[in-house]
């Protein structure tokens, strides 16, 4: 006779402020997770938005737009679209920094997204 296991939500944690809204350093937990993406590795925009319940993944590629030019870095290449994607990368930056971190890519997808993807559900 097998026993089932009821499946366990987790509760993810996002700062409020005592008014019960977001506080602004939704943005600094952003930063905080892609600095934890290993090089060589990439994860996705709305992984990262899941992972912190925020309501879209936009919210983490206006983050990205943002990240600061002084002060701890923000590995911002290594966030992708959901199709493994390279986006907003008119100069080229994105792309340099990942090849030279050993990703491959073939036009502005990388090659073996699956093997690459950095789940921050889990690794987290």
């Amino acid at each position: 006779m097998g026993t089932s296991r009821s499946r366990v939500k987790k509760t993810r944690l996002v700062p409020v402020a005592p008014s019960g809204r977001r506080e602004a350093g939704s943005i600094e937990m952003i930063f905080e997770i892609v600095r934890q993406i290993p090089p060589g590795r990439v994860t996705t925009y709305g992984s990262i938005a899941k992972v912190l319940d925020l309501p879209n993944a936009r919210m983490v590629g206006h983050a990205m737009r943002e990240v600061p030019s002084k002060g701890k870095p923000v590995p911002a290449q290594r966030v992708v679209t959901a199709s493994g994607k390279l986006s907003h990368d008119t100069s080229g930056a994105r792309r340099r920094l990942l090849i030279r971190e050993g990703v491959v890519l073939k036009g502005d997808k990388i090659v073996d997204f699956a093997r690459l993807f950095w789940d921050p559900a889990t690794e987290l």
